[in-house]
């Protein structure tokens, strides 16, 4: 089972081309938020095994214990408009627990950024846009013993090896959820697309 997410243990084992144009990696950052550069294409993944500074929705923070979670961002630029970017979130919380699925969990999305697994937090997305840009936070607990866990009072935290019984490749989930992501991403590209129907053709 592999302990790490360096590039390459992730890279030759990539099925799409979600983390293909760029793949970032970090022991150590503030937030993969920040560490996926401005300029960054579509696809361009940026992954850190520990996160200082990590951001959640409505300015909480979001913390992973070192090489014991998945904690990456994810570079989009959705031709949609910009009144339907926050459709995307929720979008993206059912992939991730759909990977989560496949890996025997019974996942529920906590519309609209929340992952549950068995009543409990085990996973949170954030989606920070920015001229034409979505770099999509995502947080997944996996390996984290109870000790490991910040205390909460509504949906405790827990991860994936608690409530498996069993431990996580997390490479093999990785590839699993960007897989997922990128299956809703284009369906989601597909429904909301950016000129409406009642837009006059350009020429």
């Amino acid at each position: 089972m592999a302990i790490t997410l360096a590039p390459g243990s992730v890279r030759p084992r990539l099925e799409g081309r979600f983390g293909s144009p760029l793949y970032l990696y970090a022991e150590r950052c503030s937030s993969t938020q920040d560490l996926l550069p401005l300029g960054a294409p579509e696809g361009a993944l940026a992954l850190a095994e520990e996160q200082t500074h990590g951001r959640g929705r409505r300015g909480r923070d979001w913390q992973g214990t070192a090489a014991k979670s998945l904690l990456f961002s994810l570079c989009l630029h959705p031709a949609v408009e910009t009144a339907q970017l926050a459709s995307l979130t929720p979008v993206a919380a059912e992939a991730i627990a759909e990977a989560i699925v496949s890996f025997g969990g019974e996942a529920a999305v906590k519309h609209p950024n929340d992952v549950l697994l068995s009543g409990r937090k085990v996973a949170g997305i954030l989606a920070e846009a920015s001229d034409g840009r979505v770099a999509l936070g995502v947080g997944v607990n996996v390996e984290q013993k109870a000790s490991d866990l910040p205390a909460r009072p509504v949906f405790p935290a827990t991860s994936l090896a608690l409530e498996l019984g069993r431990p996580i490749d997390r490479v093999e989930l990785l590839v699993c959820i960007l897989v997922q992501l990128e299956r809703h991403y284009e369906h989601w590209l597909t429904e909301t697309a950016a000129w409406p129907a009642h837009s006059p053709p350009k020429g």
